[in-house]
């Protein structure tokens, strides 16, 4: 098992046969379990808005938080890659707030990389991140920090027309210097396209087998997010019913006071 995952370690896989995996995570004792796992990498989602805070989408997401959640996680692993996402609001106004809140990802939070929605029209930012020696993954297709324009949760690029256009913008992003992209909710054909045709590792998430890894959110996969079942998602634990068994068991334990016992006592 390599040591440490570096952007090295990562675009060096879009030309073999390993497979890149990527969860999510927010607090240090969950990024030593992936980290120990052997997972890739950890992903400090904006994702947290959702499962963390409750938040019915991303976009009350603020620096600080993300900053806090990406400190947590920093102090969990020693193998992983680390990649901070920049949420809603802190890089679309200009260039330089862009910039501003990558280096405090990086500086505050000890992130190794930062990741941001859009193609096209945020290449000048990768490409001045990438200048300033901030690693960047790039995202595409469905992009949750626009969930209000588009008005839906539907899969995207799904006709000729958007299709073409993503994959532009997948090439813009690679000339910017970004090291890898994750594709959200487009057909798997298109991703395989993408996958083909770009010379950075491609991340799916709902994109189908073809791309060179996949992202799930860690919550999701468990089963300890239950409010919404994406078709994407593999249940790989139901945790959510196992941790309200044992709450209940913990509950009535303390009601016929056989907790705490003799020996569970000083």
């Amino acid at each position: 098992m390599i040591k440490k995952v570096t952007t090295r370690t990562i675009r060096g896989w879009k030309s073999g046969d390993h497979k890149i995996s990527v969860l999510t995570a927010y607090d240090a004792t969950f990024a030593k379990l992936l980290d120990g796992a052997g997972v890739d990498i950890i992903l400090v989602g904006d994702s947290a808005g959702n499962v963390i805070s409750g938040y019915e989408t991303t976009i009350p997401v603020t620096m600080d938080q993300m900053v806090t959640y990406i400190a947590n996680v920093k102090r969990g692993i020693s193998r992983t890659f680390l990649v901070g996402d920049l949420p809603f609001g802190s890089y679309q106004s200009s260039i330089e707030q862009g910039v501003d809140n990558a280096v405090r990802l990086m500086k505050e939070g000890g992130a190794e990389a930062v990741k941001l929605e859009g193609g096209i029209r945020v290449a000048p930012l990768v490409e001045q991140l990438t200048d300033s020696g901030i690693p960047v993954m790039g995202h595409l297709g469905f992009t949750p920090q626009s969930v209000n324009q588009f008005g839906s949760y539907r899969t995207r690029a799904t006709s000729e027309e958007a299709a073409d256009k993503l994959l532009k913008d997948a090439k813009a992003l690679e000339d910017a210097g970004a090291f890898a992209l994750v594709l959200e909710k487009i057909p798997a054909n298109l991703a395989k396209v993408v996958t083909d045709t770009v010379g950075i590792p491609t991340i799916g998430i709902g994109a189908g087998v073809h791309c060179d890894g996949q992202v799930l959110v860690l919550y999701d996969m468990l089963g300890l997010y239950e409010d919404i079942n994406p078709r994407f998602v593999r249940h790989y634990a139901e945790l959510a019913g196992t941790v309200r068994d044992a709450v209940t068991k913990y509950i009535e334990d303390i009601q016929s006071g056989s907790f705490p016992s003799d020996e569970e006592s000083y």
